[in-house]
């Protein structure tokens, strides 16, 4: 039997998919709010800079994988215009319900589509961009999964990995406090759920730092990659260019 971590916990590879949906279904109707707690609001900022580094033009093709409510998908959207193409994608069914009634509500409708990133029903070479925020951390073999985006991207193309990382040593015992003491049970009052803010938390641990994702996203076929700390490494922007 092989096994994984779901936080801190070990579980066999099989089941994990399964616990990482009942955290996600339980947390969609709030996961803005979950990401406010989680960042102190920042990650609105970080997503931002995500959609500067993108660079997308008019026409280009983007997918945003682990989409969730939406963000990036939006924000690509208006950049690539009526003559491009923004797939908004999630594992979980209820999280791209959620993503997709909202972004409808803003007037955009994309293309939805329930999958799982390490079988991505695309075709090769056919995105300018791939992002993924703060999903990455929660799939079960990330080597694998980082090879099907490298698959489906251009020649050239480019893969954005937002996620929480290794924050910097002075920051650790704050954050470490904040984590594991305040937000379950912020996660308890606003979502009357401890129990899964106490998981992400847990998985941000278990997640590679900076270099360590790095390494595996070259490993992935990825040529050049490089990534940028965003709030002392709370977390980290990692940009790939496909060879």
């Amino acid at each position: 039997m092989s096994t994984t971590h779901f936080g801190f916990k070990s579980v066999d590879e099989a089941d994990k998919a399964k616990f990482v949906r009942g955290v996600f279904d339980s947390v969609a109707p709030k996961y803005d709010v979950m990401n406010d707690l989680m960042s102190a609001g920042l990650h609105r900022a970080w997503k931002a800079y995500t959609v500067m580094v993108a660079n997308l033009k008019e026409g280009d093709r983007a997918l945003d994988i682990a989409g969730g409510t939406g963000d990036l998908a939006l924000a690509f959207s208006k950049k690539v215009g009526k003559s491009g193409q923004v797939v908004h994608t999630d594992i979980n069914a209820a999280m791209l319900s959620t993503g997709r009634d909202r972004l409808i509500d803003k007037g955009a409708v994309l293309p939805t589509v329930v999958c799982d990133a390490e079988k991505l029903p695309f075709p090769d070479n056919y995105f300018d961009l791939v992002s993924v925020a703060f999903g990455l951390r929660n799939m079960t073999h990330k080597d694998v999964a980082l090879k099907e985006m490298n698959r489906v991207l251009k020649p050239g193309g480019k893969l954005l990995v937002l996620e929480f990382s290794k924050v910097a040593k002075p920051l650790e015992k704050v954050y470490d406090w904040y984590s594991f003491k305040v937000l379950p049970r912020l996660g308890k009052l606003v979502a009357g759920d401890d129990a899964s803010y106490r998981y992400l938390a847990e998985s941000i641990r278990m997640h590679p730092g900076q270099q360590e994702l790095k390494s595996m996203m070259h490993k992935g076929g990825f040529g050049h990659v490089d990534y940028h700390n965003l709030t002392g490494g709370i977390a980290a922007l990692h940009v790939g260019i496909k060879c």
